[in-house]
């Protein structure tokens, strides 16, 4: 990945975004989650965005080649290819979402130290903690 696309280089806004929608997933949906499993709970799930103009107008505030760079070099090292149509913004904007949700994630030293165990109410607390202080 680019070092200009991650998460930290991302405008406030949308870094703020994206941690308000991680917390409100952990707080309605982590419990009893297994810690390897939450970035596919709150990011692969569901859609962070629907509809083709939403997606435009998101992907306008991180820089649409940003993204659709983003997205070619992570699908390419990870699947060999890239498999996201990028001529669609919705699908460009919700695997830019997963890749940075992926990165977001991987700064939580609780989540990394509960990697492979059930999150427990208390795990959550201090996750959201974390992710507030960021």
């Amino acid at each position: 990945m680019r070092q200009d696309t991650t998460f930290r280089h991302l405008p406030a806004e949308v870094r703020n975004e994206l941690i308000t929608h991680a917390i409100e997933g952990i707080r309605d949906r982590a419990e009893g989650t297994l810690g390897c499993d939450l970035h596919n709970l709150l990011f692969n799930e569901d859609y962070y965005l629907i509809g083709r103009y939403e997606a435009e107008q998101w992907l306008i505030k991180v820089g649409i080649f940003n993204a659709i760079d983003t997205v070619t070099d992570y699908e390419q090292s990870n699947f060999g290819e890239v498999i996201t149509d990028l001529s669609e913004p919705e699908r460009v904007c919700n695997m830019f979402v997963y890749i940075v949700g992926e990165e977001l994630l991987g700064e939580l030293e609780t989540l990394r130290e509960k990697w492979d165990d059930e999150l427990s109410e208390s795990d959550i607390e201090v996750i959201v903690e974390e992710l507030e202080n960021l």
